[in-house]
């Protein structure tokens, strides 16, 4: 008896309208746009220069080891401290000086030792 309700539900019903039937509109079509020819463009190629070598900058860089296990703290501080690519515990990385390094350094400063 259930089975057959959900048939009943599941078939849709057709409704026709009266008015739509009688009466047929006709509908303008757009004309088609014109599909333009190929055209052979003629780009000049700009040969690239070589690009020059980078002066080696002494970048800041903080080695940063995790001293503490993070397991059993907040879920915040767990993130934290595998964005800063810590693994295990006496796991050393070498981390560029920036402040949004910093701010994670500073907000798990309990499970770390920073050198540099």
């Amino acid at each position: 008896m259930a089975e057959e309700k959900i048939e009943k539900k599941s078939v849709p019903k057709k409704v026709v309208s009266k008015k739509s039937s009688t009466k047929k509109v006709a509908v303008k079509k757009a004309p088609a746009k014109k599909v333009a020819t190929n055209k052979v463009s003629t780009k000049k190629v700009v040969a690239k220069k070589a690009p020059a070598k980078k002066v080696a900058t002494k970048k800041a860089t903080l080695s940063v080891t995790l001293i503490k296990s993070f397991y059993g703290r907040l879920p915040v501080h767990r993130a934290t401290v595998n964005g800063l690519g810590l693994k295990r515990i006496n796991h050393t990385v070498e981390l560029q000086d920036t402040p949004e390094v910093r701010g994670m350094i500073n907000k798990v400063s309990y499970l770390l030792k920073v050198e540099g």
